[in-house]
Parts: structure tokens; C-alpha cells; sequence
């Protein structure tokens, strides 16, 4: 990630492909690592991603289009899933495998709480159960400053249909 205010870090992100869509991640690996928290405000975030996308990197395992994935399991903390076209020696590797439904959403992280009530409405409303959910924040805060757009995907992770 690059220090530079002028410098792209992080990719425009086009919302369409992840909106409201069902997305099977068979296949795909990711480097889990450990992010520390305040109230589910990231401490450590940057340092994280900078170290694991180097690795990622070093291990010449970058796929192209990197999804970050987090699971907020705690006040304290979050399990961070990075994409990696390969494993990568010496780190965690994690598979995250099922079918997810997808919705963005745009705005501060502190409609957090609302876009997850909305998603779990989303889910429902296909007519499936909710297993899990993880949140693709897709630009760094300084990014999302720089194109006047904060977005972020929600994927639940969902089960079969529901009897109704």
C-alpha cells in the first residue's frame, strides 16, 4: 500500500459484479491472519495487509484481482482472509468455500450496523439461511476519500432454501 496521496493503492472498485449476486468461492485461497481491534475498529489494518500482501507477493502469488475478506468475530479483533493465487510459505493458508450471496453497499462504516440488518433481510428474502458473513472493505479509507465513494460488500454465506 502506497503512502502516496496521489498513488493508487487500492483499485477503483466496480460495484456491479459483486451486487446482488451469488458467488460460489470454490477454489480460492486466502492467507488468514489476525487484525487487532478497539469495538470493532481496526488497530492494526495497514501494518497487516502491508506485511501479507508483501508475502503474497515475494511467494510471486498475487492473483489478479485480490479480494480481502473480513470475519468481524469480535470487539477485539477480525480474521482477515487475503487472496493468494498459490500458497504462500510460511503463512496461515485458509480456504473459504460455499455459496454466498453478495450485496454493496456505499457509505461511512458507521451504517455498518444497518447494512448488515438490510443483508440479512437480502438473505431472507431469497428465501435462504444465513450461515455466515463477511465484509469485502474494497478501498482503504485514504482511497475511498480519493473517489468519493465508500463501498463495501457484504458475502453471506447461505444455506438451502428455507420451507415456507
Amino acid at each position: 500500500m502506497s503512502q502516496s496521496p496521489t498513488a493508487e493503492c487500492c483499485p477503483r472498485f466496480d460495484p456491479k459484479p459483486w451486487d446482488e449476486v451469488t458467488l460460489d468461492l470454490r477454489g480460492r485461497r486466502f492467507v488468514k491472519e489476525r487484525v487487532s481491534s478497539f469495538l470493532h475498529i481496526p488497530l492494526n489494518y495497514g501494518a497487516v495487509m502491508k506485511r501479507t500482501i508483501g508475502a503474497i507477493e515475494a511467494a510471486g502469488a498475487r492473483p489478479e484481482t485480490m479480494v480481502v475478506l473480513t470475519d468481524e468475530n469480535s470487539l477485539w479483533g477480525a480474521d482477515v482472509y487475503v487472496e493468494a493465487g498459490k500458497d504462500v510459505p510460511g503463512a496461515s493458508m485458509a480456504a473459504i468455500s460455499g455459496t454466498f450471496l453478495s450485496k454493496v453497499f456505499e457509505g461511512p462504516y458507521r451504517n455498518l450496523r444497518t447494512w448488515i440488518e438490510e443483508m440479512k433481510l437480502f438473505v431472507q428474502g431469497r428465501g435462504k439461511s444465513l450461515r455466515k458473513m463477511f465484509f469485502y472493505y474494497t478501498t482503504c479509507p485514504t482511497c475511498a476519500k480519493k473517489y468519493g465513494k465508500n463501498y463495501v460488500a457484504i458475502l453471506a454465506e447461505v444455506g438451502e432454501e428455507r420451507a415456507r
